[in-house]
């Protein structure tokens, strides 16, 4: 049930998933002075972590926290093929909805999501939280002063040496995560693009994903020990660990994507942003960001700037007030929004189908797709 909200009273907040991304939400809710009312997650373990950590009661579905607690607000952690339930649930309820990227784990599951809160008198915001990171941040800031004149191309890597969830994990199942890398991190990648560009109407995609190292029984984590150990047989690793991709806009502008949970290379974690009068570079959810121009002021010369803002808040504390400040004043934020994520899995959904016709595709599906 919906809670009708009075000035300056706490923020009644349900949270759904109950695993560490649950917590830190949870945590947030309490640092900014809103209340954790409920929680709700099959596995009893978790229920009863979080019962003790925030004094109040757990469930073993939504639809218990929903009927048994007076809310204004979910936040959603679960794996993601359970966005869509617990989501459209919410919002047949009037309940403003946060999910954790992605919005769901198959485009037609995001798409009916996104129409759930067309009909519901709640809103709803996807957690790409690396959006309001200090270098995004301020980025954005010069970007509206027209530092970087028209923005052409954006290239993003997300690659990491080694770092595959386990293979008894949900991320490495298809059918609960929908994907591997570049549904995990890569979704990520994708979205801050998109972001620089104004979210602009995407018509074509080109991908191809690969899994090379998630199978082998030798595969090892040098950082994290306790993921040495495949039990399982390569047969069961069915995601892919890697994705390379190109996209390109209607209105002519491209992005290149690099995504990886391993590779036999140096990490990269870098948005490089070109644009007709400047350009940018910083790492996701980085506090830095280096902004590069010429000038032919006393002699041509290249100028190069590094800015290190200060920030009060983590990308999730900052996401996190912004979707609770809009809930106490019932206006929908412009980011983040259920269109944009829903952009995002557009996107996804293309590359993986050009996977699987070895060619450029058309990322609106009732049209033709490109010929080779």
């Amino acid at each position: 049930m919906a809670n009708e909200l009075s000035a300056n009273e706490p923020i009644r907040v349900g949270v759904v998933g109950l695993g560490n991304m649950g917590v830190q939400h949870a945590r947030s809710v309490d640092s900014l002075g809103h209340r954790v009312v409920g929680g709700a997650d099959v596995d009893p373990r978790m229920r009863d972590r979080f019962g003790e950590e925030f004094a109040t009661r757990t469930y073993e579905t939504h639809e218990e926290l929903y009927e048994a607690e007076t809310l204004d607000a979910v936040l959603i952690a679960t794996p993601n093929k359970f966005h869509e339930p617990v989501a459209v649930s919410a919002l047949e309820r009037g309940l403003d909805v946060l999910i954790e990227k992605p919005l769901a784990h198959t485009l037609e599951s995001a798409e009916r999501i996104a129409r759930a809160e067309e009909a519901s008198d709640g809103f709803g915001i996807v957690g790409f939280h690396n959006r309001f990171s200090p270098a995004m941040t301020v980025f954005k800031e010069y970007q509206a002063n027209a530092t970087f004149g028209d923005v052409t191309h954006v290239q993003v890597d997300y690659v990491r040496r080694r770092g595959i969830p386990g293979r008894n994990s949900w991320f490495t199942d298809p059918e609960l995560a929908g994907g591997g890398a570049l549904i995990d991190i890569g979704v990520h990648a994708i979205d801050l693009a998109l972001y620089v560009l104004g979210f602009p109407r995407v018509v074509e995609a080109t991908g191809i994903s690969r899994s090379e190292f998630g199978w082998r029984p030798e595969y090892v984590d040098p950082e994290r020990p306790e993921s040495n150990d495949w039990s399982a047989d390569g047969s069961s690793f069915a995601v892919d660990d890697s994705a390379s991709a190109f996209v390109r806009t209607a209105d002519g502008c491209t992005v290149s994507v690099e995504v990886a949970w391993a590779a036999s290379q140096m990490p990269r974690n870098e948005v490089v942003v070109r644009g007709t009068d400047g350009g940018a570079s910083f790492e996701i959810g980085g506090d830095s960001l280096t902004i590069h121009h010429t000038s032919t002021r006393g002699t041509p010369h290249y100028r190069t700037s590094e800015i290190t803002p200060t920030s009060h808040r983590t990308p999730h504390e900052a996401q996190l007030e912004l979707f609770l400040e809009s809930i106490a004043t019932r206006e929908p934020p412009a980011c983040n929004r259920f269109d944009q994520g829903l952009a995002v899995q557009e996107v996804v959904d293309a590359i993986y189908r050009s996977e699987d016709a070895s060619r450029s595709v058309s990322v609106d599906r009732a049209d033709e797709e490109t010929p080779a």
